[in-house]
């Protein structure tokens, strides 16, 4: 159609549609690439998030200790978070070390001595009797029976290895996730206003209540599930290294992810307490069956405890999310995942019971 054809009205309205799409697909630009440019740190920012909001109130209470002073209590409750982080990572990576290299020592002079299989282990349906089989050999001649297993070393150890590269990436995101806490936490009432302005252009006068429920939410998960897992993680670690267990930063490791995927500590600590039995003095093994039964157990104390201070979340929604955070993200994910997939459980609550509440009137 001709230009000269077209009504006045008509050509405005073309040219501010011209003009519009033009603006929006600059928008659209823009916003993809600051995404590109920022993807990177968007795991850590997340995470930096979590924390502040987390450790908020102990963050309030150490600013009053140093009177209201913001930029040192904010700088000290990054060195403090940097060295709980540090130091037990460094403790734990070292006796993973160890345990690798005794390992490997006593399997090449020949002193690695595995004891017979039980006798009642080749009645176990389906693996008892393979089981049973290789356990004898390994017992009667290891060499022979590291070389069956030589093509499974070779996947275990390229995932090992991708393992590592992922932890390994995961404390850097840990380190950087803390540093941008502890700004936020600096600047914690500008940081609030911020995130109220936006729930506020998101839901209007609701965008308070969303702020809220966020808070809370983030508070609860990070006490009740990431808070008992780390603390299981912790007593469970120390004590791998007091019974003096091979590579007992790798089994804490393990017991954490357990934790947090509401697995528990148990499929860790039983192969313990059976290798201790084999392994090590009575005494050791019998203390450690102790030990080990509250310690596999009080996460049922303290999770009831602690959830219920804040939102309740079930923990079938926490154990997707850090199942599926796990598969997205590596060992980050575990922690994001629970917390983001709880936080947009609850929120989705708020807005099926505002939608439905809305109905009724």
């Amino acid at each position: 159609m001709n230009d000269s054809n077209l009504s006045p009205s008509d050509r405005v309205f073309i040219h501010k549609s011209l003009e519009a799409t033009i603006r929006i697909a600059l928008l659209l630009i823009i916003t993809v690439w600051c995404f590109k440019i920022v993807e990177p740190f968007i795991a850590p920012i997340i995470w930096g998030i979590i924390i502040a909001i987390a450790a908020h109130p102990l963050y309030s209470r150490l600013r009053t200790i140093l009177g209201e002073r913001h930029k040192l209590a904010a700088t000290v409750f990054t060195f403090i978070f940097l060295i709980i982080l540090i130091v037990p990572t460094v403790l734990l990576t070292d006796t993973l070390i160890d345990g690798i290299k005794m390992l490997a020592e006593k399997i090449k002079d020949g002193s690695l001595s595995i004891p017979p299989p039980p006798e009642n282990l080749g009645n176990i349906m389906i693996i008892g009797k393979p089981l049973a089989k290789f356990w004898l050999l390994a017992s009667q001649n290891i060499d022979n029976a590291l070389q069956q297993l030589t093509p499974a070393f070779k996947v275990i150890g390229s995932w090992l290895l991708s393992a590592a590269t992922g932890a390994g990436l995961a404390i850097l995101h840990f380190i950087v996730a803390i540093i941008i806490a502890g700004v936020l936490l600096a600047n914690s009432s500008g940081s609030n206003r911020v995130a109220r302005a936006i729930t506020y252009r998101l839901a209007d006068e609701k965008g308070a209540d969303l702020a809220d429920l966020a808070e809370a939410t983030v508070r609860s998960v990070a006490n009740g599930i990431l808070g008992v897992a780390v603390i299981q993680s912790l007593l469970a670690g120390i004590s791998f290294m007091v019974v003096g267990l091979p590579a007992a930063g790798l089994w804490a490791l393990l017991c954490l992810i357990f934790s947090i995927a509401q697995i528990g500590t148990a499929p860790i600590l039983i192969p313990v307490i059976i290798y201790l039995f084999y392994n090590a003095d009575t005494f050791t093994a019998v203390a450690f069956l102790v030990w080990a039964i509250p310690l596999s157990l009080i996460d049922n104390i303290l999770k009831p405890i602690l959830l219920g201070r804040g939102v309740k979340t079930p923990l079938a929604v926490i154990f997707i999310g850090a199942i599926g955070g796990l598969l997205s993200s590596g060992v980050i994910g575990l922690f994001i995942g629970a917390v983001i997939l709880a936080l947009g459980y609850e929120l989705f609550l708020l807005w099926l019971n505002t939608d439905s509440s809305s109905e009724s009137l």
